[in-house]
């Protein structure tokens, strides 16, 4: 049997909170990788994203340190690439709150997984150069992430709720 080919670039998931569900690496990488291939970056070369399962506390002093905001939140993305430019080297890491995706997930009426997932696309199209600060940014963005998501079996978590 010929060697199962290696992934177009190297995921690392961190634990610094081990309250975080088991068996969550091989979601993330499924996630990554279907963002990486709908948005058509292209790999140029050897490639590394950083994944960290953290909790509130230190979500929150990363936020306040970074961003100047004194809160946690659910996730947060710190690029090493230039936006939209080459996929190579050290892509960047995508640093999730698990109290945050937990009390978010209840409050949206989705599974921890699928909010999961949502997050992982999300802030991997931040590592990519995708944002959100205006409407037409915020809706190529969030247009993109619905349709990731559909193809990963996640509904449209920007669907009006009923």
């Amino acid at each position: 049997m010929p060697p199962k080919p290696k992934p177009p670039l190297e995921i690392a998931v961190i634990r610094n909170d081990e309250a975080w569900p088991e068996n969550l690496e091989a979601r993330a990488a499924e996630a990554v990788l279907e963002a990486l291939m709908q948005s058509r970056a292209r790999v140029k070369g050897a490639a590394e994203i950083s994944i960290v399962l953290t909790d509130d506390a230190e979500q929150r002093y990363l936020n306040r340190e970074w961003r100047g905001k004194d809160s946690s939140t659910n996730v947060l993305s710190f690029p090493q690439i230039e936006p939209f430019g080459p996929v190579v080297g050290i892509l960047g890491d995508i640093i999730l709150a698990r109290e945050t995706l937990e009390r978010e997930a209840i409050e949206q009426g989705t599974s921890f997984a699928d909010h999961f997932t949502h997050l992982i696309v999300h802030g991997f199209l931040h590592i990519l150069g995708y944002d959100h600060l205006t409407d037409e940014e915020a809706l190529q963005m969030e247009s993109l992430e619905t349709q990731i998501l559909a193809v990963l079996g996640v509904a449209d978590p920007y669907a009006e709720l009923p």
